[in-house]
């Protein structure tokens, strides 16, 4: 997971879909500046990861966060106090 969310384009597509439900995946063309196959390439590695889920409707994709396995995985990263 950690792997998923470490390059920079798939951060910012954590943000933008932080900030609506859900999202096309064409709509993440313009504000990322890659290529549509970028775009699947990096929506792919974050659906297999677990962070985000998808949703077809026609020839659309709409994705959106998996908030419970980011939950998960902001808990593993904190500290251990004991």
């Amino acid at each position: 997971m950690l792997k998923a969310i470490a390059d920079p384009v798939r951060l910012q597509v954590i943000s933008l879909l932080s900030q609506v439900d859900e999202r096309c995946a064409c709509d993440f063309v313009g504000p990322l500046g890659v290529s549509q196959p970028t775009v699947s390439h990096h929506l792919k590695v974050l659906a297999d990861a677990g962070i985000v889920s998808r949703r077809k409707q026609g020839r659309w994709v709409y994705y959106r966060l998996e908030h419970d396995t980011l939950g998960a995985l902001s808990e593993s990263l904190q500290p251990v106090t004991a």
